[in-house]
């Protein structure tokens, strides 16, 4: 309970962004939503020490997603050249101070987790092109692949060095961890449909887990917007509850001989052992100790093994899997850094090893085998990844013979689960709130043209604009970018000249590169600003409002915004399907995408798309009598 309130303590008040598992907000990110502080350095310190702690205190998490959170900082820590706030800064990272390679840098730290995380390189780089990335091109595969590798590099260097028991239970079982290659593996027609009827259930089961979160994750989001008290009281009752459960269930268990031809002692001495006595006679063991009073890797490892070295009861199994499978459900969503990989392993290893015993008599699969299965199928039924699981579990396991059932239950279970409802981290999104842009337009967007979801007065500047007019518009509007047009006698007509964002109009206004009369300003004026100051701002690094300092007689002088300008913004005509153009926004990452008239004689600019525009809510709200339903 002391372990689980420091973790809760730092998330609530030193950065409540690193709560949960980070893949979401990570997948959002790199989709193009750059949330508040999930990237901060405070964010990264708190994930990381927050995660051991949370781990240590017994909760049914795991580290992996935070793992995965911890490099996207890492990586954002490098892109944005350091942190001035804690004078970590490095002059030559600066020029990676752009969306495209910090977006990139983050996809490497996030497949760096991974990789360190299950100590599966291959699957790092997987994940990343699977579940985070929403895009992808060839000189990213090679740089994750790069990235990864040196992960596995430094991970086996680490192994070597604590072999000689330096570092407590770090790299046991070397880069493999739960190592099954052992198993003889044999296909028969009846084998084959005990696994599709697994993954078929694993499919109902995942998407039950799913709902059953998104219901507790909503719920504790009540909770845990009344203060920091609430989230650690919280926080702390789970971990009461949790070692209750922990202590209490295994004396439910009967006392199993210990296995004559046993390599390791029976039952065990040390703190992580295989044969927990509990409160079993010598030369007994208690095989639901031996799971829940166990490191997570260890209990993976005692339900994955073969049939001859551990044997458990079947009331065992039921109780273990009930437990953590609702353990898992009412833990996610508590102020403490907490990843879903290890609980849904947990749960559907229980699940298969607890499948594979009632179907012993159909098939000659091994129990340990149907393990392993069962936490393929679970994974699949819970975050809807295929090939990247695949790939992490093989790598986890050293088993390629597996190869093929693996495949097939990751798709029976995610093609059942998909009938019923999204993957979690895709709820996970939904509830936070984050305008996530999915690969492919709703159907209902067919029917539907740019002009139809434009909304709010249009906020435009000209070419050469006052600065109380600048002023006014950023002090009245959240808006982060203006069209530019140019009017009479700078050009023959009105005509769209480009795009200006907030964070360039702030640069200009701070440095006051104003002048007088209303015409275009000298070249030799722009030489003291640095296109660097133009790059992307870290976190909380950004010129605010607030620090501009613009005296009475500045009102009335005027800017030049055309040195500062896209003047090739992405534009679309008024008449465009809005399917196509919420499949053009995505494509090409955009920020801002221009409507312009379909006639002449109007304004050069009908108003501007964001990601919010493309939002089933708003194009819902604004056109309430279309029913989606009826395009699903």
């Amino acid at each position: 309970m002391c372990l689980a309130a420091a973790a809760a303590a730092l998330c609530a008040f030193i950065a409540p962004a690193a709560a949960g598992s980070g893949i979401p907000e990570v997948k959002a990110y790199l989709n193009g939503v750059d949330a508040q502080n999930i990237l901060a350095p405070s964010t990264l310190f708190v994930k990381i020490f927050g995660s051991i702690l949370g781990v240590s205190a017994g909760f049914v998490v795991g580290k992996e997603g935070p793992m995965v959170h911890t490099g996207a900082c890492i990586a954002s820590l490098l892109g944005q050249g350091g942190s001035h706030k804690y004078h970590l800064t490095c002059t030559w990272l600066r020029y990676f101070k752009n969306d495209r390679d910090r977006r990139d840098m983050i996809t490497c730290g996030a497949a760096a987790g991974v990789a360190a995380a299950f100590r599966a390189p291959v699957g790092g780089v997987l994940f990343a092109l699977e579940e985070a990335a929403s895009w992808w091109r060839s000189a990213l595969l090679w740089r994750t692949f790069f990235t990864t590798a040196v992960v596995a590099i430094v991970l086996r260097v680490a192994i070597q060095f604590c072999a000689t028991g330096k570092c407590g239970l770090f790299g046991e079982g070397g880069l493999i961890m739960y190592d099954v290659s052992s198993a003889n593996i044999t296909y028969s027609a009846s084998g084959i449909f005990a696994v599709l009827l697994l993954g078929a259930i694993a499919g109902i089961l995942g998407s039950i887990y799913n709902y059953l979160v998104d219901k507790v994750v909503r719920t504790y989001s009540i909770i845990n917007g009344k203060g920091a008290f609430s989230k650690i009281s919280l926080v702390v009752t789970i971990a009461l509850l949790t070692s209750c459960c922990y202590y209490f269930l295994p004396w439910i268990a009967k006392c199993i001989r210990c296995p004559s031809n046993s390599t390791v002692i029976c039952p065990s001495v040390d703190e992580s052992g295989d044969y927990k006595s509990f409160q079993c006679p010598p030369g007994y063991y208690n095989d639901l100790a031996s799971l829940f009073l166990n490191t997570n890797d260890d209990a993976i490892r005692n339900l994955f093994s073969p049939r001859i070295i551990k044997e458990f009861h079947i009331t065992s199994l039921f109780i273990y899997f009930a437990t953590i499978y609702c353990l898992g459900i009412i833990t996610y969503g508590i102020a403490i850094p907490s990843g879903l990989f290890i609980p849904v392993i947990l749960a559907g290893a229980a699940y298969g090893r607890l499948f594979g015993r009632l179907f012993e008599t159909i098939t000659e699969l091994d129990r340990g085998l149907f393990a392993l299965l069962g936490a393929a199928s679970f994974l699949g039924g819970t975050m809807r990844m295929t090939v990247s699981l695949c790939v992490i579990l093989l790598e986890l396991t050293n088993d390629l013979l597996l190869l093929p059932l693996v495949m097939l239950v990751l798709l029976v279970s995610k093609s059942v689960a998909d009938s019923f409802n999204k993957g979690v981290y895709d709820q996970i999104l939904k509830i936070k709130g984050l305008p996530y842009l999915e690969a492919h337009a709703e159907p209902y967007m067919r029917n539907l043209v740019t002009r139809d979801v434009v909304s709010g007065p249009l906020i435009t500047f000209s070419g050469i604009e006052k600065v109380a007019n600048i002023l006014q518009a950023l002090n009245t509007t959240g808006h982060n970018g203006f069209p530019v047009i140019d009017e009479p006698p700078f050009s023959d007509s009105p005509e769209l000249c480009g795009l200006v964002l907030r964070s360039h109009l702030l640069v200009l206004l701070k440095e006051k590169i104003f002048s007088r009369d209303r015409g275009f300003a000298n070249q030799r004026i722009f030489q003291r600003i640095s296109t660097l100051d133009f790059g992307k701002a870290g976190s909380g690094k950004g010129i605010k409002l607030e620090d501009l300092d613009i005296q009475e007689e500045e009102m009335d002088m005027y800017v030049d915004l055309h040195p500062i300008t896209n003047a090739s913004p992405y534009t679309v005509v008024e008449t465009m399907s809005l399917a196509k153009a919420a499949i053009l926004f995505r494509q090409h990452g955009l920020r801002h995408m221009c409507v312009v008239p379909k006639s002449q004689g109007r304004p050069p600019v009908v108003g501007i798309l964001t990601r919010h525009d493309f939002m089933p809510e708003h194009v819902l709200g604004l056109h309430p009598d279309i029913m989606p339903h009826k395009w699903k």
